[in-house]
């Protein structure tokens, strides 16, 4: 903790639950999202929100909430049994997969489930699971944001989180011009293990009034405080509740830090980011890396 960081007020806890604000239309994909939820678009064989699901649960998430609206019952029909499959599969001794099947089978309890009836942003979004997140601290995951390494993101974040307790925001550098794009933070001191102090936030600021490149990359712990001011309902960019300007309350009040992650992020809400996703999760599966390379080397070759 920097001197400038205020102390802890409370116990430190475990961070057990995590949120997914999956309530989005995913514009950016249309038409595959206007019977899709963008969440259950495939990167290879699996659907976008089986990755982060399983990077909290690298991290030691307990407890899954999804904050959902209109249309996206295909995500809980996911994490659900598929009688119907099971017996097919049963019936065709097709133990390889059932068995892929009851590896992504959550426990029973483990998922919950609430509506954002309106799109009033991501800030509304993380307030609609506040009575499910309780009084303890919390993670956030932007599900069509992807990060691939040797470590899920999240868990660096739990082992940031465990060494200062308050906020941590995962960040990465961005180039100026696309600051417009981001939530930026205002960083301050640099710890000897590397976060950095957090004086401020600003949502999409433009490239000449930015405080730095330093951009939120959809991975958050946030103390149960933060439902203080979103409960405000204050519209902020884009006329939507924003998240970062509910942060943004909370420095000085409890430690706040930003940490760069190990990995490479990819936003999936585009086009562009979700076709590098596929290249890159199929290049990293030894049964498939050399055929798909080959594939790709020749398509490139035409072009």
């Amino acid at each position: 903790m920097t001197a400038n960081s205020p102390k802890q007020t409370r116990p430190r806890q475990k961070i057990r639950k995590v949120v997914f604000p999956v309530a989005g239309l995913g514009t950016r994909i249309l038409p595959a999202t206007k019977s899709i939820p963008k969440e259950m678009l495939p990167v290879v064989d699996r659907p976008l929100i089986q990755y982060v699901v399983d990077e909290a649960a690298e991290a030691g998430i307990e407890h899954f909430i999804f904050v959902t609206g209109r249309g996206k019952g295909a995500i809980e029909d996911y994490f659900d049994q598929a009688y119907e499959l099971n017996a097919t599969l049963n019936a065709k001794s097709k133990t390889s997969e059932l068995d892929i099947l009851a590896a992504n089978q959550p426990a029973p309890g483990q998922m919950s489930f609430t509506r954002q009836q309106e799109p009033l942003g991501l800030g509304h979004a993380v307030w609609c699971a506040r009575d499910i997140v309780g009084d303890e601290p919390f993670a956030v995951i932007l599900p069509d944001e992807l990060v691939m390494g040797d470590r899920s993101c999240l868990a660096q974040m739990v082992e940031a989180y465990e060494q200062t307790g308050g906020n941590i925001v995962a960040v990465e550098e961005v180039p100026r011009q696309d600051t417009d794009r981001y939530g930026i933070v205002d960083p301050g001191e640099t710890t000897s293990t590397g976060l950095i102090e957090v004086k401020g936030l600003v949502e999409k600021p433009k490239p000449e009034e930015a405080p730095s490149t330093l951009s939120l990359t959809g991975r958050y712990i946030l103390v149960p405080e933060i439902f203080t001011p979103l409960a405000k309902e204050q519209k902020g960019a884009g006329g939507e509740i924003q998240l970062t300007d509910a942060m943004a309350e909370l420095i000085g009040k409890h430690p706040f830090h930003a940490s760069r992650f190990n990995g490479t992020r990819y936003d999936c809400g585009n086009r562009v980011g979700l076709i590098a996703a596929n290249l890159a999760y199929a290049l990293a599966r030894p049964e498939l890396s050399d055929d798909v390379r080959a594939a790709a080397t020749a398509l490139l070759t035409q072009s």
